[in-house]
This record gives C-alpha cells, structure tokens and sequence, in this order.
C-alpha cells in the first residue's frame, strides 16, 4: 500500500513536466478603442485612431455568421472602455477578432454611410485583417 502512494505521488509531481506544450507558439492581441461603427450591406466599417489620425477598416459580414468564424460581436451596456477591438494573432498570422460594442443602435458610436458611398474598397481583402498603427 505504501507503495502504491508513493507511486501516485510521483506521478503527480512528474506529470506536469509531460503536460506542458513543448511549441513555439507565440499568441497574442492587440485590442485598441473605436471611434465609430459603420454597418453597410457588406460588413462593418470601423473608424479607429492612429498616430498619423483616423483610420477605417472593414470587416466583412461573413466573419460574423460563419461556425468558428473569424469575428465575434459582443454587446456590452454602456462604459467608457467600448466601443474597442482585440485582435488576435498566432505567430504573426490575424486568426480571429472581437468587437465590443454599445448594445443600442442608437449610441453616438454607431454611425451611418451617406446612402451612394461606395464602400466596397473596404471589403477587398476578405481573408486577412490588416490594422494600421
């Protein structure tokens, strides 16, 4: 019997040290605040601030409803830390994001496109999000 528990502990101290992912993996995000929301028929336009001003990108509607799709929105009540966007990154590549919002349509931060803007040079790139600092 005594050593059966000596056995049990020795695998629970060693165990770890097997457990621990050996990859060189290096995931990580960068989340920055949004000025304003844009929805359009082809996705949503995010206005956010850089060092150089305003900046706007889009994200394509089909991130949003796909299964494991590559945007999540999340609807937050009112705060100061939202509108905001973390995007994610795994060795370098985008993977997926996440869009905080204000829950009502009706908050200042959700904007419109004047009807006639041509808004497809946003949607260009469907496959990779490239956010400029």
């Amino acid at each position: 019997m005594r050593k059966l528990i000596i056995m049990f502990i020795f695998i629970a101290i060693i165990s770890p040290v097997f457990a621990q992912n050996a990859s060189d993996e290096s995931i990580y995000y960068v989340n920055l605040p949004v000025e304003r929301i844009y929805p359009t028929r082809d996705g949503y336009i995010i206005q956010y601030l850089t060092q150089s001003g305003l900046k706007l990108i889009g994200i394509p509607n089909e991130w949003f409803v796909e299964s494991a799709g590559r945007a999540d929105m999340v609807q937050l009540p009112p705060g100061r830390d939202w509108p905001s966007i973390s995007v994610f990154y795994n060795n370098g590549d985008f993977t997926h994001l996440r869009l905080y919002v204000h829950a009502s349509r009706g908050h200042w931060t959700w904007g419109s496109m004047p009807q006639g803007t041509d808004v497809s040079r946003f949607f260009e790139d469907r496959e990779s999000f490239n956010l400029q600092f």
